[in-house]
């Protein structure tokens, strides 16, 4: 009964977290694939990188975001607000009230779905369970306080506050931010090949025993992410677009065509594609607005293979240029 009523949620949950990590990694030589989530459950390509921790714990944090946000709409009777703060001082000027998200039932039930998928007893499984928790530790961490004025006059002087969940755009950029400061962890290879052995354990505990709760953990150093690899699932970075021009781009996206592209042994190739937009909008009197289309043509950059002449040429000059 509890996996028919809450399975669809996880399912959203999950689907939510995979999105969020395509807009996370859009403009980097991983980016995210549709084989990432089934990479990083157990099965026979289990990789433990960096990559693969961010995975374990957007999902993570997708799914308890997802039942969390559904029990507070009051889509399972099981559950509704958390109200066990309530009429507790808060601080100075405001007290405990209103509906808080149920972040604690969101946590339970998520780990009982997403913990589950985890049948292995190795190194890696402890890791990836790590990741999980590191992932539902971040919508608690980002949650924020939402409060209610009171007074004479609107005087405001006392508030009720609650606690809600953040966009979860913001609990996708705070684990990015743990992807970048991600531990890798050092293993003795001869005491982890001892399977599930005490001494294999041992190994384990003493490796994690320095690792923060809230800190991305992963096993192996990433591969080559330019290069196509199917065994893998990595698409490599020809036919990417990257961005070149643009309003508001961020240093990081101004450098996407280096990344993708040069960095990789691609060249940049520009393309122009014909754009259809809705321009020259008139309110007219009452009450509707009407536009006209207008065609435009946009120019999109794109990472192209180098032309086989072309890069020898480009070898004979640099070894002229050596000598």
């Amino acid at each position: 009964q509890a996996y028919l009523t809450y399975s669809s949620s996880v399912a959203a949950g999950a689907q939510s977290g995979i999105e969020e990590c395509k807009f996370q990694f859009g403009w980097e030589r991983w980016n995210c694939p549709e084989s990432a989530l089934q990479l990083s459950t157990h099965n026979r390509l289990r990789s433990a990188t960096r990559e693969t921790s961010f995975v374990h714990a957007i999902s993570s944090a997708g799914v308890m975001y997802t039942l969390t946000r559904n029990c507070s709409l009051g889509d399972f009777e099981s559950c509704g607000c958390d109200d066990s703060r309530n009429g507790r001082v808060g601080g100075r000027g405001w007290v405990w009230g209103g509906c808080s998200d149920n972040v604690e039932f969101g946590e339970r039930i998520s780990k009982l779905f997403v913990d589950a998928l985890e049948t292995g007893h190795d190194t890696r499984a402890l890791i990836n369970l790590h990741n999980n928790e590191v992932g539902r530790l971040a919508v608690k961490a980002t949650m924020k306080r939402a409060c209610k004025c009171h007074g004479v006059s609107g005087s405001c002087s006392i508030q009720t506050c609650w606690l809600q969940l953040a966009d979860f755009r913001e609990i996708g950029n705070y684990l990015k931010m743990k992807y970048d400061q991600a531990h890798k962890l050092e293993m003795d290879k001869r005491r982890v090949r001892a399977g599930n052995s005490a001494e294999s354990r041992g190994a384990t505990a003493e490796a994690f025993s320095n690792v923060h709760a809230t800190e991305l953990v992963f096993l192996e150093d990433s591969p080559d992410y330019c290069t196509r690899n199917a065994s893998l699932g990595h698409h490599g970075t020809e036919g990417r677009e990257c961005l070149q021009t643009g309003k508001n781009l961020s240093q990081w996206e101004k450098r996407s065509c280096r990344r993708l592209c040069t960095e990789c042994g691609l060249r940049v190739e520009e393309r122009r594609a014909e754009m259809v937009a809705s321009c020259n909008c008139k309110f007219h009197w009452c009450c509707t607005v009407r536009c006209e289309q207008c065609r435009q043509l946009v120019a999109k950059h794109f990472c192209a293979r180098r032309d086989a002449a072309a890069a020898n040429h480009t070898k004979r000059r640099s070894k002229g240029h050596k000598r």
